[in-house]
């Protein structure tokens, strides 16, 4: 027999942003706290916590839909892989994320429900909160508002379809020619 759960939580993220997070070894990597492999296509394989999670992606919807194979080194040996599907919808400039985990071995759901809240929603969470998402035409004015970066010393990024301005030339001092003094040979006897 086996188990399935199913979890609901809300980010304060794009799901564009939720998506590419997840799905990122090294964004991954950053709001789990522990190492992520992987590639992001379907059939790739991926690992999560140092190998303690491995699958492979099944399907993948950028910003909307990811199913994968999953499975922990927890899970008893011959046992198949449970399948995770995780759906992102846009909620009031949010995303509402929800987890369905189904094939989970007996005895197993309550451990991985934990798991994702712990390990996963709450650390999700608080990444997108150390990176405050900026949208619409009041944050790209301030974006390229002047002395509006974070960083003084940062170089501005030019905003998309504009051109960098054309170097000036510098300037040289204009050479006067001096005139010629005749040689002695040219000279008009007079």
């Amino acid at each position: 027999m086996t188990e399935r759960l199913d979890l609901t939580t809300v980010i304060n993220a794009s799901p564009r942003k939720v998506y590419a997070a997840w799905l990122d070894a090294r964004a991954h990597s950053a709001f789990s706290g522990s190492k992520a492999t992987g590639g992001a296509r379907v059939g790739d394989p991926f690992s999560a916590w140092d190998s303690y999670i491995l699958g492979v992606h099944l399907e993948l919807e950028p910003g909307r839909r990811i199913v994968q194979t999953w499975r922990t080194s927890d899970f008893p040996p011959g046992s198949d892989d449970s399948r995770l599907q995780i759906l992102l919808v846009e909620a009031a400039g949010k995303t509402r994320l929800t987890l369905t985990q189904t094939n989970i071995p007996d005895g197993q759901a309550e451990q991985y429900r934990q798991g994702w809240e712990q390990f996963y929603f709450a650390p999700l969470a608080k990444y997108f909160a150390a990176r405050p998402a900026r949208t619409g035409p009041a944050a790209a004015k301030a974006r390229t508002a002047k002395g509006a970066r974070a960083n003084p010393k940062a170089k501005a990024r030019p905003t998309r379809g504009a051109r960098p301005k054309p170097k000036a030339k510098p300037r040289v001092a204009k050479r006067t020619r001096a005139k010629p003094t005749p040689s002695p040979r040219t000279r008009r006897r007079a």
